[in-house]
């Protein structure tokens, strides 16, 4: 069998929870993280009833999208749905984790969901997040440079954009003195040293910082190694809220609310005006979307799919893009899918299943 841990650090691995909104309430909602799992129910919401269902199938592990515990809780009493989810979940050793904003924030995550299901090509964040980017600097002898550089870039740093093993390179002279209990690579303890050196720098997602320092010391050959870490509010374009894509062939408004329909198992599109302009370029986001409408007008999309907006913020749209709410459920249903898909790919022969609970609830008559 395999532990939480193991599943749970695979997860953040591409999903870090840094990347959550601060609202948020992603990762380990109930259970040990040494624990053993024998199968894994994934849903986008949990409820008693997908409670049930998990163990009826025997598995002690489920992983949602939408967290159990969101606003905190101050008792457990079995007063309220969220209470008595917990205390079910603990009386049957059932572990519960969710990937909430984190996964809506991640490239290939709910929103790369939405936007492959709609075939949309050029995809792009559509709100990229900043402060999520660090610079590493280091400094290494002449000799080394290739084998440091190299296992800085494997460990992920590097990258911009549509490059990667990106770095810049100076050289210079290090001076540094061994004291008596040190063992130097090169000059003799005790005496003033000058060696040839190349400063190095690099930029890197702050959530792979100690993956990436620790590749770069175990190259190194220098028993001690002077680096620096720089935070930068650089924007990050490997994550963010929403999506921008575009249709491979421009199509007209109302066949294609028709395909989002279609595409996404929907009976009812509540939309605002209809402009009479052709769709190429459509901007969307899971959930609720509406505090990324005037990016999604910034964008020059055409179209603006989303869920859960108000009466009055349908008049933001204001005659420049159509808004088409499907609803909060019905726009990250396949997250599911996507929770599916990562797993098994890992943990391939591994017991994992989709839920069979309808969670949604909202329902039309």
């Amino acid at each position: 069998m395999i532990q939480l841990k193991e599943i749970t650090s695979y997860l953040e691995s591409l999903a870090p929870v840094s990347l959550q909104e601060s609202y948020d309430n992603s990762g380990l909602q109930v259970g040990d993280r040494d624990m053993k799992v024998n199968g894994i129910l994934i849903t986008l919401d949990v409820t008693e009833q997908v409670l049930e269902e998990a163990a009826e199938l025997g598995f002690n592990l489920i992983v949602s999208h939408h967290p159990v515990i969101f606003g905190g809780l101050k008792s457990v009493t079995g007063k309220s749905a969220t209470e008595r989810v917990v205390m079910k979940a603990i009386k049957n050793e059932i572990a519960i984790y969710s990937g909430h904003t984190n996964f809506d924030a991640m490239m290939g995550g709910v929103n790369s969901a939405m936007a492959n299901r709609l075939g949309l090509t050029n995809q792009k964040i559509l709100d990229p997040m900043t402060g999520q980017l660090k610079k590493l600097v280091v400094f290494v002898p002449d000799g080394h440079l290739d084998e440091v550089r190299s296992a800085i870039f494997e460990a992920g740093a590097g990258h911009i954009g549509a490059y990667d093993r990106c770095s810049f390179n100076l050289e210079g002279k290090g001076t540094f003195r061994g004291l008596e209990e040190t063992h130097p690579f090169v000059g003799e303890k005790g005496k003033m040293h000058q060696e040839p050196e190349t400063r190095v720098e690099t930029i890197l997602p702050a959530h792979i910082t100690g993956r990436v320092v620790k590749a770069m010391i175990s190259a190194h050959p220098y028993e001690e190694v002077a680096y620096d870490i720089y935070p930068l509010e650089n924007v990050f374009e490997g994550a963010g809220m929403g999506m921008v894509g575009e249709l491979k062939d421009s199509i007209d408004e109302e066949i294609f609310m028709s395909f989002v329909k279609d595409r996404f198992g929907t009976s009812v599109i509540r939309h605002s005006v209809l402009l009479g302009k052709p769709v190429k370029k459509v901007a969307i986001c899971g959930g609720a979307g509406s505090f990324l409408l005037g990016k999604a007008r910034l964008s020059g999309a055409d179209v603006f799919v989303t869920g859960d907006f108000k009466y009055h913020q349908f008049f933001d749209a204001d005659g420049e893009i159509v808004v088409m709410d499907m609803g909060h459920f019905e726009s990250e249903q396949f997250t599911r899918e996507l929770f599916y898909d990562l797993l098994m790919k890992k943990f391939p022969k591994f017991a994992v299943r989709i839920s069979e609970i309808d969670t949604n609830p909202i329902k039309y008559f």
